[in-house]
């Protein structure tokens, strides 16, 4: 068992936790409510706020209550972009996390509504959360910038237009860099500013964001050729259904994985820079969680 497994093992539960008390508390209609704890509670990596936590770990900083209230917040926002990524609008998906998706349990419009509910309830939770008030209100415009129209749902919007016409490589690692890496970006930022880290390394912490999103996204697009779907909970070779433009659809297969082992290295290479100026900076769980993205 690896360090970052016994971190995991430490923390989840009080991610899981804060999440499933605030839907509980300021949930009325309980169709909703059903709704919106069914994705919640679907199972799931937790990587977006599990990096948010092992980057205020990394300067040995405590995780307060403020830290797990952040966490929960991202991870609700981002189960909400899953639910509407599901829906026949967006990718159709029938499969999520190994059960059904959302609408396929609730119908369509109890699930728009179910992610409407994570979305707002996650900025509602993060204005409640026991952050100092500058920080919160920091943290509030980066959770709107990342997952908003300069993030992820532009990148969602580029995803689909990438249905409709071929991405050259640069347009790709764009769109790539706003669906997933956005979120991932706030995860490191906010776990950089919760542990009153300096301007210079937010900026570091931004770009060794960006290195591990692109690295996952390839991984992501790579295990949707030569990935099962029992390892993957959901169906797998939708991209080439959808005709989407992938890594490995641009690359080949064993190019992708040179991009993806290319992306890890950056990110480690990020990471070594922040140790150096900050020499009490323990990366070692960042680094576990880099290395598993790697696919041979």
């Amino acid at each position: 068992m690896n360090d970052f497994t016994i971190f995991k093992q430490k923390h989840i539960d009080r991610i899981e936790k804060e999440m499933a008390n605030f839907i509980e508390s300021h949930t009325s209609d309980q169709s909703l409510k059903k709704a919106m704890l069914y994705s919640i509670q679907a199972g799931g990596k937790r990587l977006r706020p599990l990096l948010l936590l092992a980057t205020i770990n990394s300067f040995n900083c405590p995780i307060e209550q403020g830290a797990y209230q952040t966490a929960a917040a991202l991870e609700m926002l981002h189960t909400y972009s899953l639910i509407h990524d599901d829906l026949p609008a967006m990718d159709n998906d029938d499969l999520r996390r190994g059960k059904p998706t959302n609408h396929k349990i609730f119908g369509e419009a109890l699930a728009i509504l179910a992610g409407d509910g994570l979305l707002t309830g996650a900025f509602q939770l993060l204005a409640l959360s026991t952050i100092e008030a500058d920080k919160k209100i920091l943290l509030t415009q980066l959770l709107g910038q990342t997952a908003g129209t300069e993030g992820m749902v532009a990148g969602q919007s580029g995803d689909l237009q990438g249905e409709k016409k071929a991405l050259n490589l640069q347009e790709l690692s764009e769109v790539h860099r706003k669906k997933t890496g956005a979120l991932i970006e706030f995860s490191f930022m906010a776990g950089g500013i919760l542990a009153n880290q300096s301007e210079e390394i937010i900026c570091l912490l931004k770009q060794l964001a960006n290195a591990f999103g692109l690295a996952f996204q390839i991984r992501d697009d790579l295990l949707d050729v030569i990935g099962s779907e029992e390892k993957q909970g959901k169906k797998i070779g939708r991209d080439q259904c959808l005709n989407k433009s992938t890594y490995p659809a641009l690359l080949g297969i064993e190019k992708a994985k040179e991009a993806l082992t290319q992306q890890v290295a950056n990110a480690k290479n990020i990471s070594a820079q922040i140790g150096i100026i900050i020499p009490g900076f323990q990366p070692k769980l960042l680094e576990q969680m880099i290395s598993q993205l790697k696919i041979t």
